[in-house]
C-alpha cells in the first residue's frame, strides 16, 4: 500500500517541490510511475508520483514547472485521476492526443531547464523529447538526485526482502544453461558483455526470486552478464542468504547493488556492452560512456528466450491454473448466494476472493491487485477499487472480477464476467447485455480455435477478437492478449494480440510454439456496464494433414465456468455451442477432483451443455 504524508497537504507537497527546483535553479521536472529497472509495477520507495498527486493508477507522468502543473494519463484513467488529482493543482492531459513536449511548449519560456532523473528514463524517450524541445528553445537537463526525494519526509525504504533460489525441476532449465545461450548470443553479437536491468529477466536468467515489488516476485538487482559465461549479479548485500550463494556457484560474482554505477564506469573500458532500450535507463548508458565503453541497443537476449516456456514451465502453468480454478470456482459459487442479497460490496468481494486462493497452501502471492467492478465500474477496464470508489454491487447487474495468483508452478489471470441476480431471482440481464457478452464469447472462441503458419503475429490474430464486436459497430479499447510469465510478472513481453496499428509494443511480434499468451476481448457501455472474458493460452504446434509448412494453434489453460444467464445461445454457431459444451467438459475435468459437496454441484451444474 503507497505510504502517504499526512502532514503535507498536496499543495504543500507541490510548494515543496517547486522550492527544490528554484533552490536548484530549475524551471521543471518531469515525474513518471517508474523505477531504475523500468518496471511497470514499482515498490513504494518508487512511487514518487502517487506521494506527489495522489494519483493510484499505474500507469502516466506528470510534470510540474514553477508556475503550471500537468498530469498525463490515457484513456483507462479518464476517471480515475479525476477522482483521486486535485484539478486545483493538476491539469489533466490525455496521452497521446497532448504531448508533454506540446505542453511544455506552452507553458514555459525560451531558455527553459527542464528536469529529469536519468535512472527513471530510456535513451529513447530523451532523445525524442530534446528533438521536440530543442526548437522551443527548451533544455532536457539530467538531474543526479531525484528532487522528490529531497522533499518526500518519510519515503520508503526499498524493500528488505532476501532473495531466494527459483527450484530448477520448476524452472526447467538451469541457470547455466541460461547463461551459456546468453553467451552464445553475445559472441555471435560481437559484444563483451551484456547490462540486464529488467528484474524479471534477472530472476529468468539466474533462476532467483524475490518478494521486492507488490505480486510480482522479484529482487531489485542487476545482472551483468559476460561472453564468458559468467555473470556479476548487484544486489543489497542483506538480501544475499548462504542458500543463495550456493544457488549461485562460482560462476556468478555478487556484488553490492550500491557499486553498480561505478562498476560501469570502471570496468567496461575498451568494451563493448548491450543494452535494451526498452530497459536500460540513461543513467546506465551514461556509466558505460563515461567509462569508455561503446554500447549498442539491443533486445535482451532473456527476453525472448523467457517467453518460450519450457515443459517443465508449461506444466506448472496447468497444475497453476487447476489450483487457482478451483478458488475462482468457488468464489463464484459464494457470490452467486451472497451478492443478491446487496449487501457485498467491491472490496468485500475482492477481499473473499482472496480468502479463497489463500487456503492453497502454495499461493505466495496475488499475481496483480484485483478489479473487482460492479455496474458503471465495470465499463473502466483497468478499474482500482478503494475506500474512496467501493461501493455496493447491486442486485440486478453486471459484475467485472478480473484477477489472478503467484503458485509454486505458475501465474495466472483470469476475468470473467457474471450477473448479479436478485433475491426473489426476478431479475434477468437486459437483452443488450446478452447480445454484448455474447458477441465477446463468439470472439473469444474464434481466437481460442485460430490455427495459424509459422511466422504468424499477434497484431495479425487480434481481429478475430473483434468481428462479431465490429458487425454490431462497437469495439474495446484494449489490447485483447498479453504474455503471462512463470512464477513472475503477469504482463510479460515480447508477444501481444493487439491492433498492429499505434506502435503498440509486441503487436509485430511472431508467436512461438510454448508462449502464453492472455485471451481477453471486452465491450464496456459508459456509466452502465462492461463485459471481459479472458482465459490463459499457450501456443503449440499443430498437426495438419496435407499442411505446408509449419502450423500453431493455442491450448486454453484457464477452466473456470462461463456465466450461461448472459450467454445468447441463438447467436452462437452450431460450431461455437460444440466449443462452450467441450470447454466445460474440460472444466469438468480439472475441477472436480479438486473440489467438493455444493461446490463440486455447483460446477457440474454451470458446465451443463448449451
Amino acid at each position: 500500500m503507497l505510504m502517504q504524508t499526512p502532514q503535507l497537504s498536496g499543495s504543500a507537497r507541490l510548494a515543496a517541490l517547486r522550492e527544490e527546483l528554484k533552490r536548484r535553479g530549475l524551471d521543471g521536472f518531469v515525474i513518471p510511475i517508474s523505477d531504475e529497472h523500468m518496471s511497470e509495477y514499482v515498490g513504494d520507495y518508487a512511487q514518487r508520483l502517487g506521494w506527489l498527486t495522489g494519483f493510484r493508477g499505474s500507469a502516466g507522468f506528470a510534470c510540474v514547472t514553477l508556475t503550471h502543473a500537468a498530469i498525463f494519463v490515457d484513456g483507462r484513467y479518464t476517471v480515475q485521476v479525476r477522482e483521486q488529482v486535485d484539478a486545483d493543482l493538476f491539469e489533466y492531459r490525455s496521452v497521446p492526443k497532448d504531448t508533454l513536449a506540446g505542453w511544455l511548449a506552452e507553458v514555459c519560456e525560451n531558455g527553459a531547464r527542464i528536469a529529469y532523473d536519468p535512472w527513471l528514463h530510456t535513451w529513447g524517450w530523451v532523445e525524442a523529447l530534446e528533438q521536440r524541445l530543442e526548437p522551443k528553445g527548451i533544455t532536457l537537463v539530467p538531474e543526479g538526485s531525484n528532487p522528490i526525494d529531497a522533499v518526500w519526509p518519510d519515503r520508503p525504504a526499498p524493500s528488505p526482502a532476501v532473495a531466494v533460489p527459483h527450484d530448477e525441476a520448476v524452472a526447467g532449465r538451469t541457470s547455466a544453461d541460461k547463461r551459456a545461450a546468453v553467451a552464445d548470443w553475445l559472441v555471435r553479437e560481437g559484444h563483451d558483455a551484456v547490462v540486464i536491468p529488467a528484474l524479471d529477466s534477472v530472476a529468468w536468467l539466474l533462476n532467483i526470486r524475490g518478494a521486492d515489488v507488490p505480486h510480482t516476485p522479484v529482487a531489485l538487482s542487476y545482472v551483468i552478464a559476460h561472453k564468458d559465461g559468467s555473470a556479476e549479479l548487484f544486489i543489497a548485500p542483506e538480501k544475499v542468504t548462504p542458500e543463495l550463494t550456493r544457488h549461485l556457484g562460482n560462476a556468478v560474482t555478487i556484488r553490492d547493488r550500491a557499486a553498480f554505477e561505478s562498476a560501469l564506469a570502471a570496468d567496461f573500458a575498451g568494451k563493448s556492452v548491450a543494452l535494451d532500450p526498452d530497459f536500460a535507463v540513461v543513467g546506465i548508458a551514461q556509466g558505460l560512456r563515461a567509462g569508455g565503453a561503446s554500447f549498442a541497443f539491443k533486445q535482451d537476449p532473456t527476453i525472448l528466450a523467457k517467453a518460450i516456456k519450457n515443459p517443465a514451465e508449461q506444466a506448472g502453468h496447468r497444475d497453476a491454473q487447476a489450483r487457482d480454478g478451483a478458488a475462482v470456482s468457488r468464489f463464484l459459487r459464494w457470490l452467486e448466494i451472497e451478492a443478491p442479497k446487496g449487501e457485498v460490496d467491491e472490496l468485500s468481494a475482492a477481499a473473499r476472493l482472496q480468502a479463497f486462493r489463500e487456503e492453497d497452501p502454495g499461493l505466495s502471492d496475488l499475481s496483480f491487485d484485483t478489479i473487482s467492478a460492479a455496474a458503471g465500474h465495470a465499463a473502466l477496464p483497468h478499474y482500482k477499487v478503494d475506500d474512496d470508489s467501493n461501493i455496493l454491487i447491486p442486485p440486478g447487474s453486471i459484475y467485472l472480477v478480473d484477477s489472478g495468483g503467484q503458485y509454486p508452478g505458475g501465474t495466472t489471470d483470469i476475468t470473467r464476467t457474471v450477473w448479479i441476480g436478485t433475491p426473489d431471482g426476478s431479475a434477468a440481464p437486459t437483452a443488450e447485455m446478452r447480445d454484448r457478452n455474447t458477441r465477446v464469447l463468439k470472439g473469444h472462441i474464434q481466437l481460442a480455435r485460430a490455427v495459424f503458419p509459422q511466422g504468424t503475429s499477434g497484431g495479425q490474430l487480434d481481429v478475430l477478437a473483434r468481428q462479431y464486436l465490429w458487425e454490431a459497430g462497437v469495439d474495446y479499447a484494449h489490447g485483447t492478449g498479453h504474455g503471462v510469465g512463470s512464477v513472475l510478472a503477469v504482463h510479460e513481453g515480447p508477444q501481444r494480440i493487439a491492433k498492429p496499428s499505434g506502435g503498440q509494443a509486441g503487436t509485430g511480434q511472431e508467436l512461438h510454439a510454448g508462449m502464453i499468451l492472455s485471451n481477453e476481448p471486452g465491450y464496456y457501455k459508459p456509466g452502465a456496464f462492461g463485459i471481459r472474458i479472458e482465459n490463459l493460452v499457450l501456443v503449440e504446434e499443430r498437426e495438419m494433414a496435407g499442411a505446408e509448412g509449419r502450423y500453431l494453434g493455442f491450448e486454453t489453460l484457464t477452466f473456470v465456468p462461463l456465466d450461461r444467464k448472459l450467454i445468447a445461445r441463438d447467436l452462437l454457431t452450431a460450431e461455437e455451442i460444440a466449443w462452450v459444451d467441450a470447454y466445460h467438459a474440460k472444466v469438468r475435468d480439472v475441477l472436480s477432483p479438486r473440489l467438493t459437496g455444493e461446490d463440486l454441484a455447483w460446477v457440474e451444474r454451470e458446465t451443463a451443455p448449451l
